[in-house]
């Protein structure tokens, strides 16, 4: 068995963008050395294909972010461009997670597919975020649950895990551990697992956020090499009221 493409290769970390806020993150993602097997039949080969998604971000409370990816395309062997998926998300943390020794939070994902993405048009993520900031180091859980809607029993674990070093206010180095177990009723054996071991590192500055990473496949099942780029920049920001003073409303008089 393979696992099918993914355009999205995060660990969340229940960080959010302020209410008012719009952000932009670009996922970018190639194989340079992938399975050279379609998933599914009529499926996308991973081998050698590029895709990516414009990811938008819109703050509306100190806990809850909506997000939308459009569009979800690749370039692939065989197809060529194509467009692959559109998602709807609701993510919901603790305020303020990055001020706190413990975090949670939950993503809530809806997506429509083409035929060669996903073997059904409409399927779905349940993200749960769970994780411990014990400075400088960081250890964050998102054990996930894929489903196709035909059963709960069907559901599939793809859990994943980053434990990161934050060099600095501008540095981060992280290894992070992306799996896929199969479906809930019976796992597949081992060598079926899909199980992927990246080195990460994450860049920030005053006008963009930059992640790059490299992903190792650990099975059969999983593809040899992986390479990642995100790169986020808020396009909105809320203008901030002027202060009070003695000659505005509010002011001293």
């Amino acid at each position: 068995m393979s696992f099918a493409q993914t355009d999205e290769i995060q660990v969340y970390d229940a960080e959010i963008v302020e209410p008012g806020v719009v952000n932009l993150m670009w996922h970018q993602n190639f194989t340079p050395s992938g399975i050279k097997e379609p998933a599914f039949p009529g499926a996308i080969i991973s081998d050698r294909s590029y895709n990516g998604v414009p990811e938008f971000a819109f703050g509306i409370t100190p806990w809850f972010e909506q997000g939308l990816y459009l569009p979800v395309y690749s370039v692939s062997k065989g197809r060529g461009s194509t467009l692959d998926s559109v998602k709807l998300r609701e993510l919901f943390v603790r305020p303020h997670a990055g001020d706190h020794t413990f975090f949670y939070g939950v993503n809530f994902e809806f997506s429509y597919n083409a035929s060669y993405w996903e073997t059904r048009h409409f399927t779905s993520e349940i993200r749960p975020i769970i994780g411990l900031h014990l400075h400088p180091f960081d250890i964050i859980v998102n054990p996930i649950l894929d489903t196709d809607w035909t059963g709960l029993r069907n559901y599939d674990f793809v859990p994943a895990m980053r434990l990161a070093y934050n060099y600095s206010p501008k540095w981060t180095f992280a290894a992070e551990h992306y799996a896929g177990y199969g479906p809930l009723h019976q796992f597949e054996t081992v060598n079926d697992q899909y199980h992927a071991l990246w080195a990460v590192v994450d860049h920030t500055s005053k006008f963009l956020e930059i992640e790059a990473g490299i992903g190792f496949g650990l099975t059969p099942a999983t593809d040899k090499v992986t390479l990642k780029l995100m790169l986020s920049r808020d396009l909105h920001r809320p203008h901030a009221p002027p202060e009070a003073g003695p000659n505005r409303p509010g002011g001293a008089s």
